[in-house]
């Protein structure tokens, strides 16, 4: 065994002749274990978090979205789906066509988003999952349904109890408008809810599932389309895939993927999980500061040892390595310790949901999430043991120095 780090351990284990310096040590330990174990469990549930944000997201959106870059609406015929379904790693693609609409549900009105679908659309998203009340049913043989986003039906008043009618209106194309009679401006058509479905509360105030026969026939469309939404293979190569659909479409239309439909929402996930970094590493940092004078009492402790060491040839930079060591190794048991109890807690949540949310009952989950990344955990023993480093060479470097020199002129 190296010396330094021989005689470091005996320094951890043995008992000090000032209890002071013992407890101490202990609270150094218990601060870096307790800043461990905080970074553990907060990353952790916020990963829970982000997990299930993202599967919500994920049960809406698309693996891929195309749409033009510039104007509304294309004709079917010009984007070549047949072509599209050939490409490899395309699982299905559903025809989209959306629009604004003012819609009346009794007395109440309400400005949502129409968003009309193919039969392919419950192949790509999971939304028949998430319908809260009533059914996913959006044709019955010859009628047509309509599926409510939850902020929707909340502002209309809607009841799948009832048999009132949801009435989308929309301005008539040009060529069909009246200067005489203002409401001719308008065509109008009503469509009875079948469900709601309740996503996130972006979707949930501003989507309505519908058929897309229905929008044709609202917005007076034969052949035209405003999106495409494609479902990809698992493990399918996004870019290769990406790139083989524009050699097709051309250079008119954009591909957007599910993190540049959403590309605000994992720009903030992403710095709020950096913050999260910055804010308890500076915890672990001032807990450091325990660590610093838990090593400066026991160097002045053992001054008479530098001595003796110094008698026997030890240099410097030994001693300082001594010391190093010792702090290193309270580091270590305090970063070890942390790690056991953030991933037993973490575990302990994930089986049990020990910790509930308030309000449950209006959450799709009863406990707070968690989700354990390895990454995290070797980036948490990286800034530990980094954090530890600093603050036991603080100490090693500049007071055994100054001891060191000092027993030289003794």
């Amino acid at each position: 065994m190296n010396f330094s780090l021989y005689i470091a351990r005996r320094y951890l284990v043995s008992k000090k002749s000032k209890n002071a310096i013992n407890i101490i040590s202990i609270i150094s330990v218990i601060g870096v274990a307790v800043g461990s174990m905080a970074l553990i469990v907060v990353l952790s549930v916020f990963n829970g978090f982000d997990g299930l944000i993202k599967s919500m997201y994920n049960s809406f959106n698309p693996d891929l979205h195309v749409s033009l870059i510039e104007g509304k609406s294309f004709s079917k015929d010009s984007i070549y789906i047949s072509k599209l379904k050939q490409i490899e790693g395309i699982y299905e693609i559903a025809e989209i066509i959306e629009e604004n609409a003012l819609l009346k549900y009794g007395e109440r009105q309400y400005i949502a988003r129409l968003k009309g679908v193919n039969e392919a659309f419950d192949d790509i998203t999971g939304i028949d999952s998430m319908i809260v009340d009533g059914n996913y049913i959006l044709k019955n043989k010859d009628e047509q349904f309509a599926v409510v986003g939850q902020g929707v039906a909340y502002y209309l008043a809607i009841g799948l109890h009832f048999v009132n009618p949801i009435i989308a209106f929309v301005p008539k194309r040009i060529g069909n408008i009246s200067t005489y009679d203002p409401s001719s401006s308008f065509k109008q058509k009503y469509v009875y809810p079948s469900g709601i479905f309740s996503i996130q509360q972006e979707f949930d105030v501003k989507y309505v599932i519908v058929p897309i026969e229905f929008m044709q026939d609202l917005l007076d469309y034969k052949n035209e389309l405003t999106a495409l939404e494609i479902k990809l293979i698992k493990n399918a190569d996004e870019q290769k895939v990406k790139s083989e659909i524009l050699k097709i479409i051309g250079n008119k239309f954009q591909i957007k993927n599910r993190y540049e439909q959403n590309e605000t929402f994992y720009k903030i996930m992403r710095s709020e999980k950096w913050a999260i970094y910055f804010i308890l590493t500076f915890i672990l940092i001032v807990a450091s500061f325990n660590l610093i004078g838990s090593l400066t009492m026991l160097i002045i402790e053992k001054k008479k040892d530098i001595f003796t060491l110094q008698s026997m040839g030890a240099n410097t930079s030994l001693i300082r390595k001594i010391f190093f060591f010792e702090g290193w190794m309270i580091t270590i048991v305090g970063a070890i310790t942390g790690l056991i109890f953030g991933l037993f807690i973490c575990w302990a949540q994930e089986t049990y949901g020990l910790v509930k949310l308030q309000g449950s009952g209006s959450f799709i989950i009863d406990a707070y999430p968690v989700a354990v990344n390895l990454f995290d955990v070797l980036i948490v023993i990286i800034i530990v043991l980094a954090i530890g480093s600093i603050a036991a060479w603080v100490p090693a470097r500049y007071i055994t120095k100054k001891h060191f020199n000092e027993s030289e002129n003794i």
